[in-house]
This record gives C-alpha cells, structure tokens and sequence, in this order.
C-alpha cells in the first residue's frame, strides 16, 4: 500500500517545470540549454548584479565600472564556467570572494587596478585553467596565492605589470601549465632550474622586462627552443626574450645557437658589444672574464669569544660567486656563528681556538676561479683579558713577513703568495716580466710557456695594492708586450696576463693564465716650490700694507705743502692781529684806558691801577711783537687819557 502512495508523488516530481531563468536588468541573457549565459557588457554597472541566476554558466561583466568584489557576488555560483571582469576599475577582491566557484576554468581580470595578489584572493578555484591577470598594476603575487590550482593551471598570463619578483618556487610547480607570460614587467632575475619541472610548457615569454641574462634550463636541453613562434613544431618551446637589457658574455652562447629567424634583440654590454644585434654576433665574441680578488684581509687577530670579520673582494665577468674553507678543509656554511655574504665578507660571531689557521676564500664564475689566504689569529681568553679586547687587522707592511707587500694587499688569480726581494724593481713569475720601471710607466712582457692554438686576444688585468680599482687591457693575438703609461708613482702593484682562445673540445671561448708579476712604480722626484708660492699669502699682506701706509704719507706731504703755499701768498692773515690778555674796566667813576701807544707799551706788565675808584678793573691789551699797533682812531694819535694822580 505505501508503494502504490508512493508512486503518485514520484511522477508528479519529476513532471514539475524547472523554476524559469531569471536575468538582470540592462543585461542580455542566453539560454542555450544545459548552460546559461549572462551578458551585462558596457551597461554602467558600479558592482556585481545581485540577481544573478545561480545556475548560471558563463559570466561576462566587462567594460564597466566595477570597483569591488564581494564574498557575496557569486555566493552559491557551483555551476559558474566562465567569468570575465575584463576592464573594470576593480582594485580590491575581498576574502574568500570565489570561494564558491570550485567549477570555474576560466577568470579574466585584465586591465583593472589591481596592485597585489594575496593568499586569499583566489581561495577556492580548484579547478581553474586559465588566469588572465595582465595589464594591471601589481607589484606582488604572494607565493600562496596560486596554490588552489597549481596542478590545473594551463594558462598563466602577469605580462604589463610592476613585478620586480615572481613567486618562482610556485611557478616551478606549474605541472601542467602550457603559457607563461610574464612579459613587460620590471623582472631582473630568472632562477636557474626554475621551469626544468615544467613538462608541457610550450611558450615563455620574457620580452621586455630588465633580464642582464636568461640561465640555461634542463628544459631546454630536452626540447627544441625557438626564438619564434612562426615554423615551430608542436613539441617544441617558444622562448622571447626581446627588449631586455641583455649582458653579452658566455653564459649567453646557449641563446645564440637557438633556431630563430632574425630579430631585433640588442645586447646593453658589455661596452664593445653595446648596441649590436644579438643575433648577428659571433659565438666567439661571447667572452667571459675569469675572477680576480682585488682585495682581502692578509691577516687579522681576534680575541677569543669576539666577533671576526674576514673580508675577500673579487671582480669578472659574470660577477664571481664567493665561498670561504675552513682551517680544517671543510665549506663554510652559513650557520649562527658564521655567516657569508653575496659581497664575499665573512663574520665569526664568537672566535674560537679552532677557528685559527688559514681561511681561502675562493671566488668563481663561469671562466674560471681566483683563490687567496687569509690567516685569522686567535689570542686565549685569558691573554685577552689583559688587553682592551679589540679585534684589530694587521695589514702586512712592506719589507715585512709576507715578502713586501704593501697596505691592503691583494691577490690576483694567485693561488698562494710568492716572496721576493723589497728591493727589485722587475718581478718574472710564470713567463710575466715588468720591465723599463719609471714613475708612472711599465713594459710588460709576457712569452707562453706553452703554444695556444686558435689565441684572439691577450687580456692584462692589474691593480694598485692600495685600492680596489682593477684595470684592464685588450692586447691584440700578435703582440707579446705592452706599455702601461697610468700609474701611479710609488705604489706596488698586481698584474696577471691571460689568453683567450678557442677551446677545440668544446668550441667555447676559454681563458688561461699565462702568468702574474707583482712590479712597484719608481717615486717621483721631490720638485722645487719658488719663494712666492710658499709665502704669497704673507707678500700680499706687506705690499697691501705698505700701499696704505703710502697712501698716508703722500695724503700728509700734500696737506703740508698747501699749507705752506697758503702761509706765502697770505703772510697778513697768517699772524693774529691781537691777543687779548685781560681787561680792565672802571666801573666807579675811573677812567679807561685809550691809548694805544701807551697801552701797547705796556702790554707785557701787569694791569696798573688806576686812582680816583674804590672799585678798580685792569684792562691790558697784548700785541704780537714786533706787529706795530693799530692806528689811534678819532684823530687823537698823541693823546693819553690822564689818570688821576
């Protein structure tokens, strides 16, 4: 009985109509049946429409001005194929807002405003195929940003961003992965062994970023490698690379032998090759230079329990990788008590008795590799204790232990030092002889010891001991001497002479030393200073000096003499006409003195007192003598005024 109730129920469920597709406003909807597709293409839409079907398959949202994408955008969306977001102002994707999307194979986010990828932005895509991230502005993927679809992803695409960095360790997981363009972005370095993993990649494109050198993979060594995609078979890789500032030297001769039609790849250095067409330059001219260490620590003492530094300068090209021994013959490893670093300096946290001996410190690149010594001196804890405790590096002096060498000794491309007479001026080590020494000139003469077939060019390499500047000279195949005219007088210097030629084993060019000499410049003569450059300071302030005293001389001379002048022509008014001395007055009914001649007679006596007044005042006029005095005014030349007797 409960089938037959049954029955009934189950026809009229699967005879109900399935719910009608529902579409947004301002958009166009496809029904094409399984899939559903919605199309809100350039409709002004500021978010995602909220009346989405969720049955929906496809997805196309572009050319609007969408800024955000929310957790609850595509909630439920388990069906959800295809999603295209091309051309938005989207700059910010909140957690976990595709979480839902477990069926979606393909997401375009290209040309939006995107400047960051984090772990949780593309949570949840498990089966995405294809990521079209380009022509934003991001300037860092998080390396677990693409975890969720590492093994599914077919197409990769961050070409026209700000990467300086790509997560290459997650890159290098990308099994399945058949495009990778990482083109016009700001990427310095490729890691080697990076895409060896990367079975069916198919295309990498590099072009335009700020690659100096692509590292030769395992990858390409298993399938062909072209340089264009146009005539390439199937199962082959298409490599571009153009636009980059590429460094021409050896490490770039596997990228030269590619199948390629001729393009416009330039190479940026070095200097002799700058500027020329990559692929129109022989595979000879792809040289490399071996290390040489410029500087070093000779020798330093550290107490024990102190920190020590030991420093090991090296130049090449490529630029050399280096790497320090222990004392007891094993590779120093950067642990918590010694580090290494990429510049070739090595700290000792904490000395220890074991530490003392010899370290080599060892430079390398792809031409060949440079040794040198260096002696690290431990002194107990209880010596120590005496002292201040300081560490302190000894440089070697010349005429000292080590054979003369002089402050900041350096080595170069010599696997141990050599001693040799202070007092020689021409060293010959190895078929290397310095020669003809003058204060700023050197002749170098070289003769290998054994015949080089195939030699292109001889290359000097030398530097002052007391800086880290090398040097370097291009000497033609025929020549077997040179004439260094730039040094410097009184300074010791290094130098190693090297040929390259043509290695017949492997057609590569290879380098070898024919020799090093280490040779010290003559001093230059003293020279005569004359008297005026040594004092000129204290001649100007005499001359300067005397022109003003001068000057004050000449000013009084001419006062004088117009003062005399004057005195001559205007000899009246040169002499006062009077002094007056006193005055004497009558002020009681007396008489007061009128006459000049009897006045100026009395002129250097004393006032006379004059009779006939209880209250008197003497009056006396002076006169220059020998002036005659006035004439007597009113006519009365003789008369006197007479004084009572």
């Amino acid at each position: 009985m409960d089938k037959l109730l049954l029955l009934p129920l189950l026809v009229f469920s699967t005879a109900a109509p399935a719910a009608p597709m529902t579409c947004p406003k301002r958009c166009q909807c496809q029904n094409l049946s399984p899939s559903f597709t919605i199309l809100c293409t350039k409709t002004g839409l500021l978010f995602v429409p909220p009346a989405l079907d969720r049955r929906t398959a496809e997805l196309r949202l572009m050319d609007n001005f969408i800024t955000v994408l929310r957790r609850k955008d595509f909630a439920n969306m388990t069906n959800l194929l295809h999603l295209t977001l091309s051309r938005n102002t989207i700059s910010q994707i909140m957690p976990l807002a595709f979480a839902d999307l477990r069926g979606l194979h393909a997401l375009h986010l290209d040309s939006n405003r995107l400047t960051a990828l984090r772990d949780d932005h593309l949570k949840g895509l498990v089966n995405l195929r294809h990521l079209i991230l380009s022509n934003n502005q991001l300037s860092s993927v998080s390396p677990r940003s693409l975890d969720d679809f590492v093994d599914t992803i077919e197409d990769l695409d961050l070409s026209y961003n700000n990467l300086v960095d790509v997560p290459w360790g997650t890159v290098a997981r990308l099994s399945n992965v058949n495009t990778v363009s990482l083109d016009h972005n700001l990427i310095e370095f490729v890691p080697e062994g990076i895409f060896s993993n990367l079975h069916k990649l198919a295309r990498l494109d590099m072009t335009s970023n700020k690659l100096k050198k692509i590292p030769p993979d395992p990858l390409f060594s298993r399938i062909p490698v072209y340089a264009k995609s146009k005539g390439s078979p199937l199962s082959s890789l298409v490599l571009s690379f153009g636009g980059n500032p590429l460094h021409c030297n050896c490490e770039l001769v596997w990228l030269r032998r590619l199948t390629r039609e001729d393009d416009l790849e330039t190479c940026a250095s070095p200097p002799e090759l700058a500027g020329k067409y990559f692929w129109s330059i022989k595979e000879e001219e792809f040289v490399c230079e071996p290390p040489m260490i410029t500087h070093r620590t000779p020798r330093l003492a550290a107490a024990e329990g102190r920190g020590a530094s030991l420093k090991c300068k090296a130049v090449g090209d490529p630029e050399p990788y280096v790497r320090w021994i222990a004392p007891d013959g094993k590779l120093v490893s950067n642990t918590s008590r010694t580090t290494s670093y990429e510049n070739g300096t090595l700290d000792i946290a904490a000395a220890s008795m074991a530490d003392k001996g010899t370290f080599t410190c060892i430079a390398s690149n792809a031409a060949g590799e440079s040794t040198a010594p260096v002696e690290l001196l431990v002194t107990p804890a209880a010596e120590a204790g005496n002292g201040t405790g300081c560490e302190k590096e000894e440089e070697e002096e010349e005429g000292g232990e080590e054979g003369g060498e002089g402050p900041g000794a350096s080595d170069i491309l010599i696997p141990a030092k050599s001693s040799f007479a202070n007092e020689s001026k021409e060293r010959r080590e190895k078929g290397v002889a310095v020669e003809e020494l003058t204060a700023a000139s050197a002749l170098v003469r070289w003769e290998p010891r054994q015949p080089l077939p195939g030699v292109r060019m001889y290359q000097i390499q030398y530097n002052s001991s007391t800086d880290d500047v090398p040097v370097y000279r291009m000497i033609p195949p025929t020549s077997k001497s040179f004439l260094l005219t730039d040094l410097a007088p009184g300074r010791s210097y290094e130098l190693c002479v090297l040929a390259v030629y043509s290695d017949g084993a492997t057609a590569l060019p290879a380098t070898r030393s024919l020799g090093c000499a280490r040779f010290a410049t003559r001093e230059e003569p003293p020279r005569c200073r004359s008297l005026h450059a040594q004092f000129l300071g204290g001649t100007m302030i005499i001359v300067i000096g005397g022109i003003i005293v001068a000057s004050v001389l000449v000013f009084i001379f001419i006062l004088l003499m117009k003062y005399k002048v004057y005195n001559n022509h205007h000899p009246a008014h040169a002499k006062k006409a009077a002094k007056v001395t006193h005055v004497c007055s009558q002020t009681n009914g007396g008489s007061v003195a009128r006459s000049a001649s009897k006045l100026g007679e009395r002129r250097e006596s004393s006032c006379q007192e004059v009779a006939g007044g209880r209250g008197k005042t003497v009056v006396e006029l002076g006169w220059d003598k020998g002036t005659p005095p006035p004439p007597p005014q009113g006519g009365d030349a003789d008369a006197d005024t007479a004084a009572p007797s």
